[in-house]
């Protein structure tokens, strides 16, 4: 699949994201293109601002059938083959991870990207934060990137939700 193809796919998904005109975003904060550690693109990511939230639309094509942890990390490389150059989770607050940890969690907990039998996928979620605070976790000086996992994330395992190896990596950019 081409990234024009999966830039389409990113579009569908953010007008079904919007049940009103009050909901379509005013502004792009950033992109991301999704690698594997071979280079070939399997999604996007736009992070987008409606009023002072921002929301993260992804979209995926290409990979296995099944449920993948998906992250933000703390740092903007995504070196191949295990990408743990992204660094871990970005967790400005300095909160464990997991949605479901009673102790709260992190800004780099997503929800879990369900891909079909065509290895397709896509994820809409709102951040936490304001605006500028959520824009100055993604751009401080050394950047983040959005990250796959090989496995589901469990949603309250400390530090990475039990995810698994890194399959895929994007580099959060303005656009």
């Amino acid at each position: 699949m081409t990234i024009r193809r999966i830039s389409g796919l990113t579009a569908l998904t953010l007008l079904a994201a919007c049940s009103t005109l009050n909901d379509v975003p005013t502004a792009r904060l950033g992109t991301a293109t999704l690698k594997l550690a071979s280079g070939v693109p399997v999604g996007t990511a736009q992070f987008l601002v409606r009023k002072d939230r921002v929301s993260i639309n992804v979209a995926l094509a290409g990979l296995s059938e099944g449920s993948r942890g998906l992250h933000l990390h703390a740092v903007g490389q995504c070196t191949g083959p295990d990408f743990t150059s992204a660094g871990p989770h970005l967790n400005p607050g300095g909160h464990q991870h997991g949605t479901d940890n009673p102790a709260g969690s992190h800004l780099g907990d997503l929800p879990n990207v369900v891909l079909n039998q065509l290895g397709a996928g896509t994820v809409v979620a709102e951040l936490r934060g304001t605006r500028a605070e959520v824009e100055q976790a993604l751009f401080d000086s050394d950047g983040s990137a959005i990250v796959i996992h090989a496995a589901a994330d469990d949603y309250r395992t400390d530090p990475s939700g039990n995810s698994g190896k890194r399959v895929a990596c994007g580099v959060i950019q303005r656009p």
